[in-house]
């Protein structure tokens, strides 16, 4: 397979581009700083520069043509302000989804986050962060032209991998590494069967692949 992740450089999609290289597939990053693209080269991935903030849908299209899924793991970042996570946690996740129905990639998977809700209620900047991930979600749930699927993980950390995980339409709060979110999203990559579903990720005792399975189709 092809796949071209949004959001090349983050923790989770370096992860990511690790391991779908390393079975085999093709893999190419966006990324805003060409400085970032050794990084991704390391890990396997074919860097491509490209501001998701100012790009247009045309441009993003191009570099989507040809892929056979695209997954968006963009993120402002803890540090960044309210707007940030309207132009990138929210706008650019739009522009991405556009962009993937324009070149025909039907496989689609967005990274959203436990809690994500366009409803959500609140000024703090984690308030706004839950309400544009939200939004984005609900975005991409209604383009009829992709197959889509949502996974929300909760408490996210750098411990090691267990490989062992709970996903479902709803787990409760709970941690997970980001090294079982990378699991979990190269197996949703090929499993199509997920599509139309929006999952919650924490630690659990079901090994990656047999969750995936055991909600494919669901």
């Amino acid at each position: 397979m092809r796949i071209v992740i949004a959001g090349g450089h983050g923790q989770i999609a370096l992860r990511l581009e690790r391991l779908l290289a390393a079975r085999g597939d093709e893999v190419a990053g966006i990324i805003r700083k060409a400085e970032q693209a050794d990084d991704l080269r390391e890990a396997g991935a074919e860097p491509v520069v490209l501001d998701l903030e100012s790009a247009s849908v045309d441009e993003v299209a191009e570099r989507l043509r040809g892929a056979d899924a695209a997954v968006f793991a963009a993120g402002a970042g803890p540090g960044s302000g309210v707007a940030r996570k309207d132009t990138v946690d929210k706008a650019a996740a739009v522009l991405f989804a556009d962009a993937a129905v324009q070149a025909g990639v039907r496989r689609f998977v967005i990274v959203s986050s436990m809690g994500a809700d366009l409803r959500h209620q609140g000024d703090e900047i984690f308030d706004v962060y839950l309400r544009a991930k939200g939004e984005a979600d609900a975005y991409v749930r209604g383009l009829h032209a992709l197959d889509w699927t949502v996974l929300r993980p909760g408490q996210l950390t750098n411990d090691a991998g267990t490989g062992l995980v709970r996903l479902e339409a709803r787990t409760g709060r709970g941690p997970i590494p980001r090294d079982d979110v990378a699991a979990v999203l190269a197996e949703l990559v090929d499993t199509s069967a997920t599509a139309g579903l929006t999952l919650e990720l924490i630690s659990g005792p079901t090994p990656v692949s047999v969750a995936v399975k055991s909600v494919a189709g669901n």
